[in-house]
């Protein structure tokens, strides 16, 4: 074998192994318990599963981790399920899923340091709105 064709061989090799990088790192392990299991208490699963339609699964971004089958998804159904066993109320599993991956999480976002122009925005447009409709109308008037 020529030194041309044995380089080519090993970049080709090491072209490969960079290819399957991201194939091996894919999790082998099983989802968490309560990722796709129900809670024996009704009371419990329907607290669960409103707390879940409220709370948006970060790799979708279009659907809520009820809907989701993304394993991040079933990883924060398990720890909604869990944490209501444990006694934890939906909003302080609401308020610790915010402060683990931002406020983004949650379809009912609360006013804070980071959303408030979400809220204020959409009033400050309306008032410009108004004030431009009145200055119109204002001016047929005059004519």
């Amino acid at each position: 074998m020529s030194a041309r064709s044995a380089s080519f061989a090993v970049g080709a090799a090491l072209m490969t192994a960079l290819f399957a990088m991201p194939i091996s790192a894919q999790s082998g392990l099983p989802p968490a318990p309560y990722a796709y299991t129900q809670l024996d208490d009704p009371a419990l699963e329907a607290e669960a599963a409103a707390l879940m339609e409220t709370l948006r699964c970060l790799k979708c971004q279009s659907q809520s981790i009820a809907d989701s089958d993304a394993p991040m998804a079933g990883d924060m159904r398990h720890q909604v399920r869990s944490r209501l066993l444990a006694g934890e109320s939906p909003d302080e599993i609401r308020a610790w899923l915010t402060e683990r991956y931002g406020d983004y999480v949650s379809y009912e976002p609360q006013v804070s340091a980071t959303t408030w122009p979400l809220f204020a925005v959409p009033l400050l447009l309306l008032a410009i709105a108004g004030a431009v409709l009145l200055r119109r109308l204002g001016k047929r008037r005059d004519a």
